[in-house]
């Protein structure tokens, strides 16, 4: 139990419990402005953790969608986030924008993981960090399928 440390019943290796270098905005390929919502701030004042989530989602689907990558209604291929992760290093709150930067941090034969930066307005130290697994799957059956070539071809100009 030396090498790890325990809080609330998790067990975090010390990888885990140190936070990723503090990255600006050259370090991401694509961004989307999405403006906050009074609704977003939690009682602190500040943006609820959840939301984050929600902002990862949304730059990623978004990048999907307007480049013809993803068809929420009718594609018979969708990616399942399988696995995510958050790390928080600076507040923010409404009415700020966060600009979300995307890139590809790993691109396999059926899943991808994307890496997105949180920045607060035009700051350019990141806000946030984290990362979603997608596993692309038949819509009808759930079972993992390989990553369209269109698909593919588009995220790998997303790698660093």
């Amino acid at each position: 139990m030396s090498d790890t440390v325990q809080i609330a019943a998790v067990a975090l290796t010390p990888e885990a419990a140190t936070p990723t270098k503090l990255q600006t905005r050259a370090d991401f390929k694509h961004f989307l402005a999405i403006p906050t919502r009074w609704m977003d701030n939690d009682i602190y004042g500040h943006i609820n953790n959840v939301n984050y989530y929600s902002f990862f989602d949304t730059a990623v689907n978004r990048f999907l969608i307007d480049n013809d990558l993803l068809d929420i209604h009718q594609g018979d291929v969708v990616g399942f986030v399988v696995e995510s992760n958050c790390q928080y290093f600076r507040p923010m709150a409404f009415p700020d924008t966060v600009h979300a930067g995307i890139r590809v941090g790993n691109l396999g034969t059926r899943s991808v993981r994307y890496e997105i930066g949180l920045f607060r307005n035009d700051d350019n130290v990141i806000a946030a960090a984290g990362h979603f697994v997608h596993v692309y799957v038949d819509r009808e059956s759930s079972t993992p399928v390989p990553i369209p070539p269109k698909t593919r071809q588009l995220l790998s100009t997303l790698l660093p």
